[in-house]
Formats: C-alpha cells, structure tokens, sequence
C-alpha cells in the first residue's frame, strides 16, 4: 500500500531531525571527551570543531525547507497522537532557534569552550580572578540570548524557560519562599538534637575499591553496561549519545568515599533515564529528554530516596563493609544510616544533606537574578556568593575552590538550571509517595536488592514518555496532582524526625 501524503511528510520529518540529532550527539561526544580525555593542548582545536558543528546544527535546525514542512504537517489531522505533539514541538524548537542569528551560535559555543578551560585552570591556581573574564563574556552573551528570546517579566525567566518549559522567577517566587522557610525551620530543631558520628565516612578508602564499589552500585540500580560506561571528571556529569550510548562520571577523593559513592547513584539516576528513552523515538521529541526539572526528579530519586534509605543499605550495606573492612566492619547499618542522613550545614552543594542541599541552591538562585536582572558586576560575585553562605548556612568560605568555583554549570552558559535541582526534588518526592502506593512491599523489595519494580515503574510513567510532556503535566498525569512542595516536606518529616527523635 503506498504512504499517504501525510506518513511520506511525517518520513521525510523524522529523517531530517534525525540527521540534526547525529550533529548534535557528535557536539555532545566531543563535549564528554573534552571533560575527560582530552590533553590540555587540545583545547583551542576543540573549541573550533564544537563551534563548525555547533553552525552546521543550527543551519539544519533552522533551514527554511524544514519550516515549510513543518507547516504542512501542522495542518495533517490524520497524524496519531505522538506524531501530533512531536510536531508540534519540533515547530515550537524550530520557531525558538530562528531567533537565534549565526553569529550568537558561534559565540556562546567558543565561550563555552574558553570559560570551561578558564574554570579549570582556575580551580588549579584557586583564582576566581583567573575565570572572572570568560564568564563575564559569558554572561553578557547570556544576557543578549534572554533578550532574543523574549520573557514574560525579566531576562532570567527566558533562561529558566531553557530548563523547564513554561517555568519563570514568579513560579518558583510561589514556592522557594515558603519552602525555605519549613527547611530553616526544620533544621533548627534538628540542631538542637545530639549529632551522630560521621567521621567514619572520612577514613582512608582506597581509589581502585572505590572505582569497584561505584560500578556494582551502578550496576545494582539497573544501568545496562552494554549501553553505557562510568569515567573520571573534574566535576560529575552525565550525557547521552542515544538510549545505547549514555555515559556517566564521577570524582573520587581518598578520604571522602561518599563523595564517590552519591555522585554514582545521582549520575545513574539520570542514566537511567536516558537509557530508558524510546530508541525508536530517535532525534524527535518524543525520544528526548522532557526537562533538567524530570532529569533531576530521576536523580534526586535515586540518591535520596532510594539511595539514603534504609531498606537500601539494609541489602548492599555488607557489600560495602566487605570492601571497605576498616573502619566499617564495626559499624553498625543503623548508625551508618544516621551518618549519611547527618543534616549539617556546608560549603559544598553536591556534598550536602537533602535539607541544606536546597538552600545551596537558594544562593545560586538569588545570584543569578542578580547577574541576569540586576547586572552585578562580575569581580563582585565572590564576596556576594561569601556574604550569602554565611547568612543561609552560618559556614565560612575558606577559597573560592570551596566557594564560587564548586560548580562547572556557569562555565558551560547553563544560568537557570540550578533551581531544577530543587524542582527535581521536590517531584521525585511526589514520585516517590506514588511509588509507596502503587508498591505497596517497596521498602521489603529494596532490602532485598530488588530495583527493577522502582525501574519498571519509572520506564512505564516517566522514560517513555520523552519531552512529550512538561514537567507539571507529567506530574498531574501520574500523581494526579500539581507539582508542589507538599510531599517533599511530609517525607523529610518523616525521615528526620525518626532520626532525630524529633516530635
């Protein structure tokens, strides 16, 4: 039977978007090498062949024939209901990087390339003042992008419609107020209750039984290593090629084993996700990603959730006494639960507790606005970020590695994406009340090793669905309800009031 007009129109679209997404995944190899292998020396090449393929993507992406074909297809009804919405948001992608003119696509990618380098080097030499003149370019680049786009209210909110589609300062000024509030709230009672010992978790851990221990983790939550691999970075990432090709990092230090062991857990939660993408989706939305707000709802998941449970270690807990004898055999799971569940404030975001984790992001929040809206000027944004960690935290900058240069997202451009952290934590609280109900023996299945139910349910709800849906429709589409902070204040209750004996 020959194609109808509209399945050769609906071909000739998927093949197109799956040429850009080839250029595209190429882009994002060369990023993942140039974060991991790449000789220092191969820095300015680099940044020329991001940059001659960043132009090629956006020529494709923004050519007049695939407007015209998206017009066409606009107007098909016999389109199913997937091929509807992939039309309708390749034409919404489409409309967006017109905008764009070829000369701001050259100039972010070669910023990108030199702030990266720049931040590197000055995370070497402890020198804010050796990254402060890239990521000024960068920021002024930044500015004129939100100017191109376009926003509701102020620059910023185009930065943050980047991450999560919809959302603006307004939003999140509804939900980061009050639920700063409950969090300072609750930390202090905690403060005012005894701490238990950590310091276990600081003692001498071999590299290599690290490394090992990272990839059984990996492997325990579900990661296929057919499809996937683990390596070093200066700061852990994830990126994906296709859902058979998706790549993870992570970072060791001696004396820090659970650095290693969360970035594992938090980096294979985006994994997973990426891994459970419809394949024959390739290249249209409905393959993709939906948003950094469900990206970090997959990771907050799995590293707090699952990750700081107890039913969790309640299995794999032997697993790292085997490995890690000294001091671990000795200490008992109830008081190694305690100890990863420590709420205490400090200077490092990907290190802290699920509390202050999120007033880490607060901080960030609050200076992007002010480096987007308010145009602070870039050599004062060390006191500023130091003024801030003492007023949220009550923690002392000590250098500006501890301090301003902890994070490699405003190396890359990525302003807006830190409070999809939050917004990330607060939905994976609601997937994780929907979870309890729908698996009602959860907390059994886990101290037993078993993930592949809290997988399963994932890939059917969430995975399968690509960027077909925003983060809020996706939420009210599983939970039946709005993304909110109620479920992620009734499970931090929860938790800590047991670990604390709190009332």
């Amino acid at each position: 039977m020959p194609k109808s007009d509209t399945s050769r129109l609906y071909h000739q679209l998927v093949k197109r978007m799956r040429a850009l997404a080839d250029i595209k995944n190429a882009m994002a190899l060369l990023q993942w090498d140039q974060e991991t292998y790449m000789p220092k020396g191969g820095a300015q090449f680099r940044g020329q062949q991001l940059t001659t393929l960043a132009e090629l993507a956006h020529r494709m992406g923004t050519s007049p024939a695939l407007g015209k074909l998206l017009e066409k297809l606009l107007d098909k009804a016999e389109l199913s209901e997937v091929e509807r919405k992939n039309v309708e948001l390749t034409h919404l992608y489409y409309q967006k990087a017109k905008r764009y003119p070829s000369s701001l696509v050259k100039a972010l990618t070669q910023a990108a390339n030199r702030c990266f380098m720049a931040w590197i080097q000055a995370r070497q030499e402890h020198q804010f003042a050796v990254f402060a003149p890239e990521l000024e370019k960068m920021i002024a680049l930044k500015k004129q992008e939100a100017e191109i786009l376009g926003y509701p209210a102020c620059p910023y909110d185009a930065l943050l419609d980047q991450h999560e589609r919809g959302l603006t300062t307004e939003i999140l000024e509804n939900i980061f107020p009050p639920l700063q509030a409950n969090l300072i709230s609750l930390l202090s009672k905690i403060q005012q209750k005894p701490q238990p010992p950590d310091d276990f978790l600081y003692a001498y851990a071999d590299k290599q039984q690290q490394w090992e221990f990272g990839l059984y983790l990996l492997q325990a939550m579900g990661f296929d290593f057919n499809k996937g691999r683990q390596d070093l970075s200066e700061h852990p990432f994830t990126t994906s090629f296709s859902p058979h090709d998706v790549r993870v990092t992570t970072r060791m230090h001696e004396h820090q084993l659970a650095t290693m062991v969360w970035s594992c857990i938090h980096e294979g939660g985006h994994a997973l996700y990426e891994q459970g993408l419809p394949a024959e989706q390739y290249g249209m939305p409905g393959g993709q990603a939906s948003s950094l707000v469900i990206h970090e709802s997959q990771s907050r998941l799995w590293e707090n959730c699952i990750g700081r449970s107890l039913a969790f270690w309640t299995f794999h807990y032997p697993a790292w006494q085997k490995r890690f004898p000294t001091p671990f055999s000795h200490i008992a799971l109830e008081d190694f639960y305690r100890a990863i569940n420590l709420v205490k404030p400090s200077l490092i975001r990907t290190e802290a507790d699920e509390l202050t984790y999120h007033l880490h992001i607060f901080i960030r929040y609050e200076i992007e606005k002010k480096l987007i809206n308010e145009h602070l000027p870039i050599q004062e944004l060390p006191d500023l970020w130091n003024a801030l960690y003492a007023e949220m935290l009550d923690v002392k900058v000590s250098d500006d590695v501890q301090g301003v240069l902890q994070d490699v997202h405003w190396s890359h451009g990525s302003l807006g994406y830190f409070p999809t952290y939050t917004l990330g934590s607060l939905l994976a609280a609601q997937w994780w009340e929907q979870l309890q109900q729908e698996l009602p023996q959860l907390d059994e299945a886990l101290a037993q090793g078993q993930t592949a139910p809290i997988l399963n349910w994932l890939r059917k709800h969430i995975h399968g669905y690509g960027s077909l849906y925003t983060a809020e429709e996706l939420c009210r589409r599983v939970t039946g309800k709005p993304l909110q902070a109620d479920a992620f204040l009734r499970y931090v209750q929860q938790k800590y009031f047991r670990i604390y004996g709190l009332e």
